[in-house]
Order: C-alpha cells, then structure tokens, then sequence
C-alpha cells in the first residue's frame, strides 16, 4: 500500500508516517520500483499500534524507548510491560478524573431547573424592595 492509502486508512497525515519513520518508530519502509514507499502488512500493523499508543497519550520519546526495547527481543519484555503499564494507569486516572467531570456535569443538569428557579425567586425579591 502506497503512504497516500495508508494515511487514509489511518487518518494520520503523510507527513507523520514520513516523521515516525525518519525517527524510528517505523521501520525503514521498503519502495517500490519507482521509489515510492511500499507499506507491507508488517509496517501497517506498526502504523496501527503506534497510533494506538499515541491515542492512549503515550509520547514520542516513551515511543521511541518502547520501539527500541522490541528491536533488542525477548530481554526487554519486562521492561516494555512495565511501559505499558504505565500508559495503561495514566489512561485510568485520566478517565477517573473525567468521570469524575461528567458526574458533576450530570448533577448539575439534573438540578438545572431548581437552581434557576431558585435564583429567578432572589432576583424578584430583590426587585420587589
């Protein structure tokens, strides 16, 4: 698949898929006879697990450690576990805090009618002197 399928297919720009492969995120993408990149489906299983990560919040640098540990094998599995999670706990409290949000959200929709109600009876009590 050429870098124009695959960034459709992903909804990821062109020139992401050129940056994460120039920073090593990506492997060295094969080209075809014309010199364009030929994305196999090894490198779109890659393009998906590291938008998958970077979606989960991951950063570049956490990345490029993660991606570094898996070209060294077996030794690093404890180590990029540990990365991920990591990544998965940040992404919990995250969505604790926002649950967090959307209940108090909830509250307050829920009880809209009678704070406005009680602030329409202070406003003409007020007018009333």
């Amino acid at each position: 698949m050429n870098i124009n399928g695959v960034s459709k297919e992903f909804n990821v720009s062109k020139d992401t898929l050129r940056y994460w492969e120039r920073i090593g995120l990506l492997p060295e993408i094969k080209r075809n006879a014309s010199g364009y990149r030929d994305y196999s489906e090894r490198d779109l299983n890659w393009v998906y697990y590291i938008q998958v990560l970077r979606n989960g919040g991951m950063s570049i640098e956490s990345l490029i450690e993660f991606v570094k540990l898996y070209r060294e094998g077996n030794a690093s599995n404890e180590v990029r576990k540990s990365l991920l999670v990591d990544q998965r706990d940040a992404m919990l409290e995250q969505i604790a805090q926002l649950q967090k949000t959307v209940n108090y959200l909830q509250f307050k929709i829920d009880h809209f009618e009678d704070h406005t109600l009680n602030y329409e009876k202070e406003k003409l009590a007020l007018d009333d002197k």
